[in-house]
């Protein structure tokens, strides 16, 4: 086993046009789609920071100027706060602008998730780095990913999440070929195949919006052509790497077993803002009575 090291950085692609939630999404980027009283990318930023990582850049597209505003200072908002003596929202409003140091770069092409993730080369620089996508949205209780970070620095390699899937909807995920690895609490990734049918997918292990990677991932994303879509896609470049001996090879999974919500799906976005609001001190005991007679009353 090689040593890593320390993972400092992330990259949040952040360009995608939602059009799953059209006509919500036609003026305000999807990540802004609130979970109850923050937006969906604030709690990937979150997440990121309670790793440990308070360097994040934000691959953005047309329209995302909402994201920078989010994490920006309102000095006239904070202002009116204070002099309302509103210091709870104060305190909300300020913790968005002080998360992080966070930097924002646009895609320009929309050419896929490889690309988005190659046009933060210069920012990350040659040590390795976290990409975080922003429609999934991990537990906060859970440690994914600095569980990921101690994969990586254990390896040397890179590290993606691992999540098991129903067989029906493997067809929809990138899916993973694994064998056990030295080490224990991970797994080596021997082969990965972008949305296999049901038939031909070697495991129900999918692929989830957490990678910690190796800078090495950069020169082999320069390389690689447009695959499925037309898109430069992540995963191909992944299975490069996955069959690299000698420095930046190798690629592990960690099998996420915790709780989590594709933001990006209708019904998924629904259960997280249910899930969270009924687990608030302020109105998860209220909303579970009324979900209770809300159910209750559907049945009849």
């Amino acid at each position: 086993m090689k040593t890593g090291q320390t993972v400092r950085k992330a990259v949040i692609p952040a360009a995608g046009l939602g059009t799953r939630f059209l006509p919500a999404t036609k003026a305000m980027p999807k990540e802004m789609l609130p979970l109850v009283d923050k937006p969906a990318i604030q709690y990937v930023v979150e997440e990121a920071v309670r790793a440990g990582i308070d360097d994040i850049l934000m691959i953005t597209g047309r329209n995302k100027r909402p994201l920078e505003d989010h994490f920006d200072r309102v000095p006239f908002m904070e202002q009116t706060l204070e002099e309302k003596g509103d210091f709870d929202k104060l305190a909300a409003v300020r913790e968005a602008s002080s998360l992080a140091d966070i930097h924002y770069l646009r895609q320009g092409d929309p050419k896929g998730l490889g690309h988005a993730v190659l046009r933060g080369r210069q920012h990350v620089g040659n040590e390795p780095f976290a990409v975080l996508l922003g429609d999934d949205l991990i537990d906060q209780q859970d440690e994914l990913l600095t569980a990921m970070m101690q994969v990586q620095a254990q390896t040397g390699g890179s590290v993606v999440a691992l999540m098991e899937v129903n067989p029906s909807e493997i067809s929809a995920y990138g899916c993973a070929d694994i064998s056990p690895a030295d080490g224990g609490g991970f797994v080596r990734i021997n082969e990965l195949v972008e949305k296999p049918s049901a038939e031909e997918a070697p495991s129900n292990l999918a692929v989830i919006g957490r990678y910690v990677l190796h800078p090495a991932v950069f020169d082999v994303l320069e390389q690689t052509p447009p695959g499925r879509g037309g898109e430069i896609q992540l995963t191909d470049a992944l299975q490069t790497l996955a069959a690299r001996d000698g420095e930046g090879g190798g690629v592990y999974g960690v099998v996420f077993r915790g709780r989590r919500f594709d933001t990006g799906d209708k019904l998924s976005y629904l259960k997280a803002v249910v899930t969270i609001a009924a687990e608030r001190e302020d109105i998860g005991e209220e909303l579970r009575l009324w979900l209770k007679e809300f159910t209750a009353g559907s049945a009849d």
